[in-house]
């Protein structure tokens, strides 16, 4: 378990991270999701002993991670995959670190298995794929069989069958009991992945609830309507507290009600309904509608699916 409590960090007159506390729990995956700036990398840093906090405290399992005795054992990091000697092949950087922590050359083995690395663990990492680079950096956050990891956009590089491979894993971690926080910046995986969000801006926890309420609390998506009197069913939904839009000639969408309740309206006015398809909002609109004022480098315009 990772607890962190009134987090602050300064760098002179900048203030990283302000104030943050969120629990990430055991037998689930937290999502930790923020624009470039928010904060994201300096907490986890904080977490792991990279950085030290201005002000508040973060634990991992009630212990600061610097007191551990065996830290690799008791959390499983990644936060640059780059960090490898790029004149040693995979299986020699691996071995190197299992030494350090006391680890057995059999477990170098089993995470080379589990990760894929079998064709290429005698190659170089230096000529590695940043898609193999991010494999080889999941396996290191792996050896020593932690409790808790922190895996800082482990699907960046991956082809599709990567992306599966890494969500399929945090999901097999967390249903063995382990804590995973994990930042991506892949919403639709994301919203396959996490049990709960920990979401920031400018450094501060803007969100921090279970998936589906953080998409409950966007709006909770509409109904698309197909109907033969669209002025007419509008007129009737409006006073329920129905937003309208007009799509087509035949076609509404329906926001601030259900689909029953569009159908209860309609039935005893006369009205046909041809379809009503529920459409739920989508992690990014609502990470889009969370963050939207905390946003510090924006592009000039940008354009959502």
């Amino acid at each position: 378990m990772i607890e962190a409590s009134h987090l602050t960090k300064r760098h002179g007159a900048s203030l990283a991270v302000d104030d943050v506390s969120f629990t990430v729990a055991p037998g689930s995956v937290t999502g930790f999701l923020g624009p470039n700036g928010a904060g994201k990398s300096t907490t986890m840093r904080m977490i792991v002993g990279l950085d030290r906090p201005t002000s508040g405290t973060v634990t991992v399992n009630g212990n600061r991670y610097a007191d551990s005795p065996a830290p690799l054992q008791e959390v499983g990091v990644l936060l640059d995959a780059g960090a490898v000697h790029p004149g040693r092949t995979a299986r020699d950087h691996l071995r190197t670190v299992a030494r350090t922590h006391g680890i057995p050359d059999r477990r170098v083995d089993e995470v080379i298995g589990l990760t894929g690395l079998e064709s290429v663990a005698r190659r170089r990492a230096g000529t590695f794929s940043l898609g193999m680079g991010q494999r080889l950096g999941i396996a290191t956050a792996l050896l020593g069989d932690p409790d808790t990891l922190v895996l800082d956009e482990p699907v960046n590089g991956l082809d599709p069958e990567g992306v599966i491979w890494v969500r399929q894993l945090c999901r097999s971690l967390a249903a063995e009991g382990r804590a995973v926080l994990l930042s991506s910046h892949l919403m639709s995986e994301m919203a396959q992945t996490a049990d709960r969000l920990v979401v920031l801006g400018r450094g501060r926890v803007i969100a921090d609830a279970s998936v589906a309420d953080v998409l409950a609390g966007q709006g909770g998506g509409t109904v698309a309507v197909r109907t033969d009197s669209t002025e007419r069913l509008e007129a009737l939904l409006r006073p329920l507290g129905g937003t309208v839009t007009h799509l087509a000639a035949d076609r509404l969408e329906v926001a601030g009600l259900s689909g029953e309740e569009i159908a209860r309206a309609a039935a005893p006015a006369g009205v046909l309904l041809f379809e009503l398809t529920p459409t739920q909002t989508s992690l990014e609109d609502a990470f889009f509608g969370l963050t939207d004022d905390s946003v510090e480098y924006r592009s000039g315009s940008r354009t959502q699916a």
